[in-house]
């Protein structure tokens, strides 16, 4: 990508820059100037391209970048920039900023477009409020289709798509939508009530943004109508956006499982800088290290059981990291059928019972194969190892102990993030650290308590 646009920069050579950028998506020239080190190169870009063609890049930028972006151009381009933008990147954009140069672009719009675009800024940025675009293409029900046409002339350049033109009635509610491939082949006299197709799915402004996108996915929608509590329509969540949307909750979701606080950055990971990925990490790591404690005291409690049989010490990290395992999987397969609105709280005990069947099936098989392990090899490998109890009395043991384990952490995987969203806690938040740290010791604690029992000890 950057092989034409480097020269052209590092020359300062504006229109062999401006004929490199011609050939590439807005998309990829954002990545290009988001990956910048030098401020003077990033003067140059602004001053070379206009603000219209950079509006584009500027909806695609890291939130961290578009402030800065906005500030190397005079305020008369500014406002030629914004105007540039759709109502929903206005406002995206807006967002971002600080609260002083929010006002002064605020400024700089015209009446209209300023009311309009503080109105959308009343909606918190994660719902459908502030996600939608306003920008779509809306005619009454009582046209006919040679007058929806003549409408649709004039929409034709404020409508950010024309695929879904949605119908609405006297109270601007909408009750259809219809496509222009149907106004282009029905007669003129034939009325739009005749041809369009029923609104099955809108969604309020105050709904989250990732239930909108779900719907979207769901229902295989190019836009979603949004609308306030009088059911009048306010915009559109379109397809792009939902898919934006999901890849920032996905995301997210992988960060929280993984440990990692706080807001998710939009910078690339290397230009993230170190003091942030260690602000995001440190502090889990540092719960969990010493939740871990409890793991050791177990260990110490059962410490005549662990010099009695010395050979327990080789199969207890395969049994406390099966149950992390399979815990994880459980844990990682409901948090994503939440997120889907497959699973509700009062689907807990369907949960419970599948898991439980499934978990016991999984501890059946691995227990039976660690139990092989143990009668073929040990007697192989390790002939003198077990000293002072029978080797089947001592893989019935370990196998046991094993099944119940992955059993166990098999439904503490599955109902953990259930239990958490019951008390209004972010279940990605909570799963994956309490996992570790409760399997960790109930794995320890049934691998001795079961060799205690079947060892005589």
């Amino acid at each position: 990508m950057p092989e034409r646009l480097q020269p052209a920069l590092d020359s300062r050579d504006g229109s062999a820059f401006l004929a490199a950028a011609e050939e590439l998506h807005y998309a990829d020239l954002a990545f290009f100037y988001a990956n910048l080190e030098d401020d003077e190169d990033r003067n140059f870009i602004t001053q070379t391209l206009s603000p219209v063609t950079f509006s584009d890049i500027l909806a695609d930028l890291p939130d961290s970048l578009r402030e800065e972006a906005i500030l190397r151009y005079q305020p008369a381009q500014q406002r030629e920039l914004l105007n540039a933008l759709s109502d929903d990147d206005r406002v995206d954009i807006l967002q971002d900023v600080s609260e002083e140069v929010r006002a002064s672009l605020l400024d700089l719009l015209s009446s209209d477009q300023e009311e309009l675009t503080r109105t959308l800024l009343k909606y918190e940025e994660d719902t459908a409020g502030g996600r939608m675009t306003t920008s779509i293409a809306r005619i009454t029900v009582d046209l006919s289709v040679k007058q929806a046409l003549e409408k649709l002339k004039v929409l034709q350049d404020s409508a950010e798509t024309l695929s879904r033109i949605f119908i609405v009635d006297e109270r601007e509610r909408p009750i259809g939508f219809i496509r222009l491939r149907d106004l282009a082949f029905a007669s003129w006299g034939t009325p739009v009530r005749d041809i369009m197709f029923d609104v099955k799915e809108t969604i309020l402004a105050t709904a989250d943004q990732e239930e909108a996108a779900n719907m979207v996915r769901k229902y295989d929608l190019l836009a979603l109508p949004v609308v306030d509590e009088s059911h009048r329509l306010l915009g559109a969540i379109t397809y792009d956006d939902a898919m934006e949307i999901l890849e920032e909750e996905s995301t997210e979701d992988f960060e929280k499982q993984a440990g990692i606080a706080g807001e998710q950055s939009e910078e690339s990971y290397l230009r993230t800088r170190i003091v942030v990925h260690l602000k995001r990490r440190v502090g889990w790591l540092l719960v969990l290290g010493f939740l871990a404690i409890a793991s050791g005291y177990v260990m110490i409690q059962f410490e005549p059981v662990l010099n009695s049989v010395f050979l327990l010490a080789l199969f207890l990290p395969m049994v406390v990291a099966a149950g992390g395992n399979t815990g994880g999987q459980a844990s990682t397969m409901v948090i994503r059928a939440m997120s889907l609105g497959e699973l509700e709280a009062k689907d807990s005990w369907l949960v419970a019972w599948k898991e439980l069947r499934l978990g016991m099936l999984q501890g059946l098989i691995l227990g039976g194969a660690l139990a092989l392990t143990c009668l073929l090899l040990l007697p192989v490998f390790l002939p003198n190892s077990v000293k002072g109890v029978a080797l089947p009395q001592f893989t019935m043991a370990v196998s046991c102990a094993l099944t119940i384990q992955v059993s166990a952490s098999t439904l503490i995987g599955a109902m953990l993030p259930i239990g958490a969203r019951t008390i209004k806690l972010d279940p990605a938040v909570i799963a994956a650290p309490a996992i570790t740290t409760i399997v960790d010791v109930t794995g320890m604690l049934i691998y001795f308590t079961t060799a205690r029992l079947f060892l005589g000890l």
